[in-house]
C-alpha cells in the first residue's frame, strides 16, 4: 500500500510537471525538495546503485542456499534393444545439498561485504545526485536572479547612452563618451545572452535528472532553506559513503581470497538423496541381469559424499583473488587520501569564497551609499551652489555601478554556495539541511515564462 501511495504521488507530480511545460508560453515551477525527491527516483545512477544491490543481496542469498537441498525430477520411457547400457528408469527424483564446506563460510561472509558494499554504494549515489541537484537548482535560482539585475542594468546602460547622445548634441560630451556609454551597454547585452544561456542549459540539466527532458523549468527562491553556518561546516567530521563502501568491497575480497587459500586438504561434505522408478519389461535388462525378476522396481539412495582436495596444482596457481583483494584495499586506501586532500583544499578554498563574498556585500552596501548621495546632491543642487555640478548622466553612472556590484555579489553567492554544499555533502549534513526544505517547498506550479 505504501509502494502504492508513493507511486501515486510521482504520478500526479509528473503530469503536474507534464501540463506546465504543455501550457502555451508557460514553464513550470518545481521546489528544491520536489526536485531532489523526483531525481532519486528517475535517476539512472540511483537505479544503476539499486541493481547493484538486488544482485548482491541474490549473491548472498545464493550463497547460503547452497546448504538448502534442491529437488529435481526427470524421466522418460522408451524401448531398448541389445546389451543395457544404464538403468531403464522411467522416472527419478534426486535432492542434493551442501552439508559442510571450510570455504563456504568465507564465501557468505564474503557475500554480506559485497552487500554492505552496495548499500553504501547506492547511499553515495543518492549523495551524488542529491548534490548534483542542489547545485544545479541553486546555480539556476542563482542565474534567474542575476538575469532581472542584468535586466535593470541594461535598461539603465540604455538610458545613459540616450543622455550622452543628447549631452553630445549639445556640445557637452565627445564621441568619445558616446562609444563608451554604447560599448558598455553591448558589455551588459552580452552578459544577458550568457545568462539566458546558462538558464537553459541549468535548466535542461535539471530535467534530464528528474525525469521530465524537455520540460522547461524554474527554481523557486523560497524553497530553498538558509545554508547552515560555514564554521560548522568546517569543523565537522568528514564522511563518505564511496570510501566506505570502497573498503567493504576490499573486504569481501578478502574474504574470498581467504576462503581460496583453505581449500586444499580440507573436506567437502554433501548430501545425496535419490529416488528411481525402473521398468525392466520394454527391454533385454532382466535377460542381462537375472536377479531382476520383476518388471517394475522401486530404487532409493541416501548418502554422504565426502570429498577431500589432496593436490590441485592449477588451483594453487590461481593467485587472482588474492590479487584482486590487496588491489582493492590500496585502491580504498588512495580514494580515502584524495577524499581528504581535496576536502583540506576546499576548506581553505571555501574560508576565501567567505571572505569574497563579504568583500562583494561591502562593496554594494558602499556603491548604494554612493547612489543615495548622489541623488542627494542632485535634488540639493542649486545654482548657487559651490560643488560640482551634478547631471543625469552622473546619475545613470551610479546606478549602473550599483547594478554590477549587485551581479559580483550575486556571483560570489554562487560560489561560496557551491562549496558549502560541498562540505554538506562530505560531512554528511547534506540529507538533514534537504529535510528543512520539506515544510516549505511548495509543490510544483506553471508560471508564464519571463526568459
Amino acid at each position: 500500500m505504501h509502494l502504492r501511495t508513493r507511486f501515486a504521488a510521482t504520478l500526479t507530480m509528473l503530469t503536474a510537471c507534464a501540463l506546465g511545460a504543455c501550457a502555451l508560453g508557460a514553464s513550470a515551477q518545481i521546489s528544491l525538495s520536489s526536485a531532489v525527491d523526483l531525481a532519486l527516483r528517475n535517476d539512472p545512477r540511483v537505479n544503476l546503485a539499486k541493481a547493484d544491490v538486488a544482485k548482491a543481496r541474490a549473491q548472498l542469498a545464493a550463497a547460503r542456499d547452497v546448504y538448502v537441498p534442491n529437488l529435481i525430477a526427470d524421466g522418460g520411457y522408451g524401448q531398448g534393444f541389445g546389451v543395457p547400457t544404464s538403468l531403464p528408469i522411467i522416472f527419478s527424483m534426486s535432492s542434493q545439498s551442501l552439508v559442510y564446506n571450510f570455504s563456504q563460510r568465507d564465501n557468505v561472509r564474503a557475500a554480506s561485504a559485497a552487500l554492505e558494499a552496495a548499500n553504501l554504494a547506492l547511499k553515495e549515489s543518492n549523495q551524488q545526485v542529491s548534490e548534483d541537484v542542489v547545485l544545479t537548482y541553486l546555480n539556476l535560482d542563482n542565474a534567474q536572479r542575476r538575469q532581472t539585475a542584468i535586466a535593470q542594468e541594461y535598461s539603465f546602460a540604455q538610458r545613459l547612452v540616450t543622455i550622452v547622445q543628447q549631452r553630445l548634441d549639445a556640445g557637452q560630451d565627445t564621441r568619445i563618451d558616446l562609444l563608451q556609454a554604447r560599448r558598455n551597454a553591448t558589455q551588459i547585452e552580452l552578459q544577458q545572452l550568457q545568462t539566458e544561456d546558462e538558464i537553459k542549459t541549468l535548466s535542461d540539466h535539471l530535467t534530464r535528472i528528474i525525469g521530465l527532458p524537455g520540460t522547461p523549468l524554474d527554481a523557486v527562491s523560497s524553497s530553498i532553506p538558509p545554508l547552515p553556518p560555514l564554521r560548522s561546516l568546517i569543523t565537522s567530521q568528514p564522511t563518505s559513503f564511496g570510501i566506505q563502501s570502497a573498503f567493504a568491497a576490499a573486504k569481501s575480497k578478502q574474504e574470498v581470497a581467504f576462503g581460496v587459500s583453505r581449500y586444499r586438504l580440507r573436506p567437502e561434505v554433501s548430501l545425496n538423496i535419490n529416488y528411481s522408478r525402473i521398468d525392466t519389461g520394454q527391454n533385454g535388462y532382466t535377460t542381462y541381469y537375472p536377479t531382476f525378476t520383476n518388471h517394475s522396481e522401486n530404487a532409493e539412495s541416501v548418502y554422504l559424499q565426502i570429498q577431500i582436495p589432496l593436490y590441485d596444482r592449477k588451483h594453487e596457481d590461481d593467485v587472482r583473488a588474492a590479487a584482486d583483494a590487496a588491489h582493492a584495499k590500496f585502491e580504498a586506501q588512495n580514494q580515502q587520501n584524495l577524499f581528504l586532500d581535496g576536502r583540506y583544499k576546499l576548506q581553505h578554498s571555501t574560508a576565501e569564497l567567505s571572505a569574497r563574498y563579504e568583500l562583494a556585500q561591502i562593496d554594494l552596501d558602499l556603491s548604494q551609499e554612493q547612489l543615495n548621495a548622489v541623488l542627494a546632491q542632485l535634488s540639493a543642487t542649486s545654482a548657487s551652489d559651490d560643488r560640482p555640478q551634478l547631471s543625469p548622466k552622473d546619475e545613470q553612472n551610479a546606478r549602473l555601478q550599483q547594478s554590477a556590484r549587485t551581479i559580483d555579489l550575486l556571483n560570489a553567492q554562487s560560489q561560496l554556495s557551491q562549496a558549502q554544499v560541498n562540505l554538506m555533502r562530505q560531512t554528511g549534513q547534506l540529507d538533514d539541511w534537504l529535510k528543512t526544505a520539506v515544510t516549505t517547498s511548495p509543490g510544483v506550479s506553471t508560471s508564464p515564462a519571463t526568459h
